[in-house]
C-alpha cells in the first residue's frame, strides 16, 4: 500500500483524499517514497466573450492523456466549475468534452468534491453570527458577504432588519467569497482557523472588528473538515485528474487549492495545473500570488490555448495573443501556443503555423481536442517534453510584499496588461476608498502592502478599451476591498464583472 492510500477514502464514485494529513506525513517521514513533479500551467488568450472559455479543460484532459501514451507519468488538477454558471447552462462545465473527457461529468459539474456546500454554509453561518454580534452591540455594520450558487440581481445588494437598523449586506457567488480564498491557500486546518480569525466581520464605531474577537472558530471549522479534501477523478482514457478549488479569476484568484497541487507534485513527475478565463486572469494570479506570495511551485512550461478565430478574425484585439505568449516567455517560461480548432478548421493549419513562425512562437501545438482528444497532441510534444524534463524546477521571482498597493497594481497593469504606469488612472473615490482599506487593514492587525493584490475585472478584456491604439490604452482603478483573513486586497478595475451577474452571462 503506497503512503497516499492511507489517506483515501470513497465518496461515492470517486475517492476524497486527505491532502492537508499526506503532506504533513510526507513532512514528518523524509524516507517516505515520493516524486517531485513539475507544475505546467495552462491559461489561455482573453476570450471574445465573457462566457466562452478558449477550451483550457479540454486541452488539459487531451494533454495528460497524451503525455502518459507517451510514458510520462502526468496528472491534472482542475478548478471545481461553480453550478451557479455552469448549471444554467451559460458556459460549459469543468470536465472537458469529447474524446477529452472527464469520467462522470455529471458529478463534476454539480458540487462533486463537496467544498462549494460546505463554504457556502460556513460563510453564511459567519455572516449569521455577524448579524448576531449587531443585536448584541458588538457590531454597527456587517461587511462579511453572505454566499449563494444561485446568481440573482436581486441578491446583489440587500438590508437586513428594514425599517429598524437597517443594516447593508450584500451577497456573492460561493467560488468568489473568502473563505473559498482560504480553503485554496492554507496547507492546514490550523492555518485555515487562524485566517477565519482574521477576517473582518464589520466595524464598531468605525472601527474594523475581526471573527476571532468574539466566536468559538471550531464551528467553522468543523463544517470545512471534509471540504479541503481534494476529489482523485480520471480522464475517460485513465489519466488521474484532482480536483479542487473555485473558478472566477476575474473577481477572485481563480486556481485550484495549493495543496491539491502539492499533493498531485509528490506523486507524479508531470502535473496540468487550469487557471481561470486568460492569461491576464487565472495565469497572472498562479504567479503573482500563489507562487511570489504562498509558496507555490513556479512553472516549468506554460501553454496558452486560443481558437483560431479568437486569435485572428478582430483586427482590433489580435494583439493580445501575442502579448500573453510573450509575457510569459519574457518571465522564462518555456510557453508553447496550442490552437484548440473547431469543426470545419481543419484546413487553417498551414496558415496558423505560418502565422506563428512569423511572431516568432516556438513551433505551434494545433488539434481539434474535442474530436481527437490527446490522439492529436502525442505526436507533437517533443520540444514540450524536453521542457518539462529539466532536471531543477524554476526559482520563483521576488515576493511584492512591502510594495505599496498603488505601486504594485501599476506594475501588474505594466507587466500583465501592457499599459504603463503613467496610464494607470484612478476613478474618483478610489483614494477614499483605498484609505478606508488600509485603516481597516490596520484595525485588524494587518500589514497592509503585504497583502497580496487581486485584481478584479472582466474576463474579456485587459484593459479599459482593448480595442483603443497601443499608446492610448489605459486602466481605470476603481475601489478597494480588504480580505484580511486570506491575506488579499482587491482592486477593482477596467469594466468590473461581479457576482451574482445580473444576468447569466
Amino acid at each position: 500500500m503506497s503512503l497516499i492510500e492511507n489517506f483515501t477514502k470513497p465518496y461515492g464514485l470517486v475517492d476524497k483524499i486527505d491532502a492537508f494529513g499526506y503532506l504533513d506525513s510526507l513532512n514528518n517521514n523524509p524516507d517516505a517514497p515520493r516524486k517531485h513533479g513539475k507544475v505546467v500551467l495552462v491559461t489561455a488568450d482573453t476570450p471574445l466573450k465573457a462566457s466562452r472559455g478558449e477550451g483550457k479543460t479540454t486541452t488539459t484532459i487531451a494533454l495528460i492523456d497524451a503525455l502518459n501514451a507517451r510514458g510520462i507519468d502526468a496528472a491534472a488538477v482542475l478548478r471545481q466549475p461553480s453550478m451557479g454558471i455552469t448549471a444554467a447552462g451559460s458556459k460549459g462545465g469543468a470536465s472537458g468534452g469529447g474524446k477529452a473527457s472527464l469520467t462522470h461529468p455529471e458529478l463534476i459539474d454539480w458540487g462533486l468534491c463537496g467544498e462549494m456546500g460546505a463554504i457556502e454554509a460556513a460563510q453564511n453561518l459567519l455572516a449569521s453570527f455577524a448579524e448576531k454580534a449587531v443585536d448584541d452591540g458588538l457590531l454597527d455594520t456587517v461587511l462579511v458577504p453572505r454566499v449563494s450558487e444561485v446568481p440573482s440581481r436581486s441578491l446583489r445588494s440587500v438590508v437586513v432588519d428594514a425599517g429598524k437598523n437597517d443594516v447593508h449586506e450584500k451577497t456573492v457567488l460561493t467560488p468568489t467569497c473568502e473563505l473559498m480564498q482560504i480553503v485554496v491557500l492554507s496547507r492546514s486546518m490550523d492555518e485555515i482557523a487562524d485566517r477565519v480569525a482574521k477576517m473582518i466581520a464589520g466595524t464598531k464605531d468605525g472601527k474594523a472588528v475581526t471573527f476571532g474577537e468574539f466566536i468559538d472558530l471550531w464551528r467553522i471549522t468543523n463544517i470545512l473538515a471534509d471540504a479541503v479534501k481534494p476529489a482523485k477523478t480520471e480522464t475517460k482514457n485513465g489519466s488521474p485528474v484532482y480536483v479542487h478549488g473555485g473558478p472566477f479569476a476575474n473577481v477572485s484568484i481563480g486556481i485550484p487549492s495549493l495543496v491539491s497541487v502539492e499533493m498531485a507534485c509528490a506523486q507524479h513527475d508531470v502535473v496540468i495545473v487550469e487557471a481561470g478565463y486568460g492569461a491576464d486572469a487565472g495565469a497572472q494570479k498562479w504567479l503573482d500570488i500563489a507562487c511570489r506570495e504562498y509558496g507555490a511551485q513556479w512553472p516549468s512550461a506554460a501553454v496558452v490555448v486560443t481558437r483560431a478565430s479568437t486569435w485572428r478574425d478582430d483586427p482590433a484585439l489580435q494583439w493580445r495573443y501575442p502579448f500573453h505568449v510573450e509575457r510569459l516567455e519574457g518571465l522564462g517560461i518555456p510557453t508553447f501556443p496550442l490552437i484548440n480548432l473547431w469543426d470545419g478548421e481543419d484546413d487553417q493549419v498551414p496558415a496558423l503555423r505560418e502565422t506563428a513562425a512569423e511572431l516568432g512562437f516556438r513551433a505551434p501545438i494545433i488539434g481539434n481536442l474535442y474530436r481527437d482528444g490527446g490522439d492529436a497532441l502525442a505526436p507533437q510534444l517533443d520540444d514540450f517534453a524536453e521542457a518539462v524534463s529539466a532536471e531543477d524546477a524554476p526559482e520563483t521571482p521576488a515576493s511584492h510584499k512591502g510594495m505599496p498597493l498603488v505601486e504594485n497594481v501599476k506594475w501588474v497593469c505594466e507587466h500583465a496588461y501592457g499599459v504603463p504606469a503613467d496610464r494607470v488612472v484612478m476613478k474618483p473615490g478610489f483614494e477614499e476608498s483605498l484609505e478606508t482599506a488600509r485603516a481597516l487593514a490596520e484595525d485588524a492587525g494587518v500589514a497592509f502592502d503585504d497583502l497580496a493584490l487581486v485584481a478584479v475585472k472582466s474576463p474579456a478584456t485587459m484593459t479599459d478599451n482593448d480595442a483603443a491604439p497601443a499608446d492610448e490604452r489605459t486602466v481605470t482603478l476603481k475601489k478597494v476591498d480588504v480580505h484580511s483573513g486570506a491575506g488579499l486586497v482587491h482592486v477593482n478595475l477596467t469594466t468590473s464583472l461581479t457576482t451574482p451577474m445580473p444576468k447569466i452571462v
